[in-house]
């Protein structure tokens, strides 16, 4: 072979080496990446008129695909979306949001627990089915929230979540305003923009889901956690008398801006029993105990509930946040849930729920058990626990303080004929000029054997500055959502 013809020879195998190396590269090294970008349209036009699984509350679906004439062979369903939306979230073309995001490999079929169903549609030539998810929801209690925050006046932010103490398992979730989420999954794209456009560009921000993603100043109902560091590290019990006084000048500082007080409210001289202290929510007292407490053990008591900890792994979530560092004037007022302590309303329901259940705080979820398509389960959730917030003495002694500020303190709103509830209210200032505060109210029934504990969090409401208070907006919705759950 003489000279030319063997160097093109070599330069034409060495082009095929190349190619060879890319092609390998392209479907065996990238092929995953280049599967799931969002600009592999023959990938998005696969899944997206792909039968999907169906997401159930009990066995009713709350998200559903169903046969349309289209391009997409599959329309997906909200039969109720505005009570679900901010749980199921949202599939479309452009992508997924909730649970439609999570749990995107059972409901799409890729899951390899589903993999002999595969193999069956395909040998049979049909096309793949998505796998079912059903949630932990009570479905009367879901709609107990949502009418409850609903019936409430004006344009109503806020946000419910109630929690079964003994497992986590979330009861109910809902955030308000929210959104028809049909329109979202709609097969005209261009309508699907201008409905997302304008729900993004909405101030009331609809797409937020003020259960898990928004935290705010949790006001009286963090005095819960304070009241527990007490316990914990002071030694105090419910029969205690506590620090009282109509005003408290917190350390270090001089005039108005650093006084606490009551409200008017009746919090004794020197002394009060911590019952009265907690059933009139006294500043005074739990503002004192926190300095007392001390900053770091303060962290330490938050931190055991869940403060800067993400530990849901259905949604999004954001960590509650409770300050590293404070010198005693600003401990003083994160004992009374202000300075830069803030929750999220799961954060303060899995607080209530900790107590509940002799000071273990269960990890929460929303995802109770998996199944194929002709419901035959494939996985169920098991409890598992978080952490031990404080001793079994503690939770009971906090329990009876609690039952006490129903029965006959600031949280009576929720009392429930012939049961025994537990209650804290709350309202937080929002720290914003022209801004209302912030109405909270937690609970928990039965108290001594307890089936659902609660959190609601108003942000806004259309009434008199005034007339914001945790107990009078927050404690009717909180006994309709345990009632529910009780009477179930």
């Amino acid at each position: 072979m003489n000279k030319p013809i063997r160097t093109i020879s070599v330069f034409c195998l060495l082009l095929f080496v190349a190619l060879m190396a890319n092609v390998t590269k392209l479907q065996v090294f990238d092929a995953p990446e280049l599967a799931e970008s969002k600009y592999n349209k023959r990938v998005i036009d696969e899944q997206f008129s792909r039968e999907r699984g169906a997401i159930l509350v009990g066995r009713d679906p709350v998200a559903q695909s169903v046969p349309v004439e289209s391009r997409y062979e599959f329309q997906r369903e909200y039969p109720q979306p505005r009570l679900y939306a901010h749980v199921t979230g949202r599939f479309n073309y452009y992508g997924s949001t909730g649970l439609e995001r999570s749990q995107a490999e059972v409901l799409s079929g890729d899951d390899s627990r589903l993999f002999v169903n595969r193999v069956v549609d395909m040998l049979a030539n049909r096309s793949p089915k998505g796998g079912n998810v059903e949630l932990t929801i009570d479905a009367a209690a879901q709609k107990a929230a949502y009418d409850g925050l609903s019936a409430l006046p004006g344009k109503v932010q806020g946000a419910v979540v109630a929690i079964e103490p003994k497992t986590g398992k979330v009861l109910a979730m809902v955030s308000l305003p929210s959104y028809d989420v049909n329109k979202l999954a709609d097969h005209d794209l261009n309508n699907v923009n201008k409905v997302h456009d304008k729900l993004n560009a909405d101030p009331t921000q609809p797409l937020v889901n003020r259960a898990t993603q928004l935290r705010l100043p949790p006001g009286s109902t963090f005095k819960l956690v304070t009241a527990a560091a007490a316990m914990e590290y002071e030694g105090y019990s419910s029969t205690s008398q506590v620090p009282g006084g109509d005003t408290y000048q917190l350390p270090g500082t001089k005039g108005e801006t650093g006084e606490i007080d009551n409200g008017g409210r009746s919090c004794g001289k020197k002394k009060v029993s911590f019952a009265q202290a907690m059933g009139q929510s006294c500043n005074t007292t739990f503002a004192q105990l926190a300095v007392e407490v001390g900053g770091k053990n303060m962290a330490k008591q938050a931190t055991k509930f869940g403060f800067g900890k993400v530990y849901l792994d259905d949604l999004d979530q954001v960590e509650s946040n409770f300050p590293a560092d404070t010198d005693p004037a600003e401990t003083g007022q994160t004992g009374i849930g202000q300075f830069e302590v803030a929750a999220t309303p799961l954060q303060m329901a899995m607080v209530a729920a900790g107590i509940a259940n002799d000071g273990v705080v269960m990890k929460p979820y929303l995802v109770d058990e998996l199944s194929t398509p002709s419901l035959n389960v494939l996985d169920q959730n098991d409890p598992k626990e978080l952490s031990r917030a404080t001793s079994a003495k503690t939770a009971k002694q906090l329990t009876d303080l609690l039952v006490a500020t129903v029965d006959s303190g600031t949280a009576s709103p929720a009392a429930i004929r012939g049961v025994k509830v537990a209650g804290k209210t709350g309202t937080a200032q929002s720290g914003i000029d022209h801004v209302p505060p912030y109405a909270w109210f937690t609970s928990y029934a039965p108290a001594y054997d307890p089936e659902v504990a609660v959190a609601v969090m108003i942000q806004s409401a259309d009434v008199d500055r005034g007339e914001v208070a945790g107990g009078k907006l927050g404690g009717p919705i909180a006994k309709a959502v345990m009632e529910a759950v009780i009477n179930r």
